[in-house]
């Protein structure tokens, strides 16, 4: 994926002028407001004179939010992303990722450091399979530890949040 070039973002920018308003946005991966500025010619012409002085620092911007994907990509095992995706997707994937971690240490915090899949997978609106992956991941990454209780289900034990009441529950479930 290539970063924006600020010569190019103005030359987007230009375009405006021939009644063509919003293709910089789109083109440093804003579609919302890029769509915002060609049904409303550029914030009414106002929006586009102002970008016309912020480019280098949206430009700039943009370079920031592409690496911090990319860095992202590399952490997670994956190339880095070479789709012409807006930024805002790869956010929007990241943002639910964040969210599901959230739900599992909520979880855990409330349940005295025993977490189930089954149960973050209600919690947090998503599938058991992604849960259960999520929370290997926590497990390999030193975060938790898994336990299998007497009836064969799979527990994970936060260390951090285990409290005397999680410990006699682990006790009793182990």
């Amino acid at each position: 994926m290539r970063h924006p070039d600020t010569g190019l973002a103005y030359l987007f920018w230009l375009v405006s002028f021939a009644g063509i308003n919003g293709l910089h946005r789109f083109y440093l991966g804003k579609p919302v407001s890029g769509f915002l500025y060609m049904i409303t010619v550029g914030f009414f012409g106002i929006g586009t004179i102002v970008d016309a002085f912020r480019m280098p620092e949206l430009v700039r911007r943009a370079r920031l939010e592409r690496r911090i994907d990319q860095l992202l990509d590399y952490e997670e095992g994956r190339e880095p992303a070479r789709s012409r995706e807006p930024a805002g997707l790869l956010r929007r994937h990241r943002d639910k990722r964040r969210t599901l971690e959230h739900a599992i240490l909520t979880h855990a915090m409330e349940q005295h450091g025993i977490v189930m899949p089954s149960r973050i997978a209600l919690q947090a609106d998503t599938t058991l399979e992604k849960a259960r992956e999520h929370l290997e991941r926590l497990v390999v990454q030193g975060f938790a530890n898994p336990v299998v209780s007497r009836e064969g289900a799979m527990l994970y034990v936060f260390p951090e949040f285990l409290d005397d009441q999680g410990r006699l529950e682990l006790d009793r479930q182990t």
